[in-house]
């Protein structure tokens, strides 16, 4: 299993086409720095409640640069729920959506939160 981690920046955009009360979409637009080098697009679906803490999200981006060095892109799926305030997130690579040099990856994909900065930790691998 490999190994790689860098910073990210990303701008979520709500959509407003339909309101439907606890629901929301939003489109998601990432810039990658370190191991990857590249960008994503993708859309998110959130749920809030009544308790201010407890929420869901789930979201699907495809990735596209280079990691490690080697060109293409992949998608992330990410699930993630807050209860009460303690997190609880889940994103890894969809199975056989690696393309050209990334063909046959998988892996997991943790976001951590510093002094405001976004950043990742891929461990990947390839069949």
């Amino acid at each position: 299993m490999a190994h790689t981690t860098g910073e990210f920046e990303v701008k979520i955009i709500p959509q407003t086409d339909r309101e439907i009360p606890m629901l929301a979409r939003m489109t998601i637009d990432k810039q990658f720095h370190g191991g990857i080098e590249g960008s994503s697009q993708g859309q998110m679906l959130s749920a809030g409640t009544a308790v201010k803490e407890s929420a869901g999200y789930v979201a699907i981006e495809r990735v596209e640069g280079t990691l490690d060095g080697k060109k293409g892109s992949f998608v992330l799926q990410h699930t993630a729920t807050m209860n009460r305030g303690v997190p609880s997130l889940t994103v890894t690579i969809v199975p056989d959506s690696g393309t050209d040099e990334l063909t046959g990856i998988s892996g997991s994909f943790n976001i951590r939160m510093e002094d405001g900065k976004h950043f990742y930790d891929l461990n990947y691998s390839f069949d």
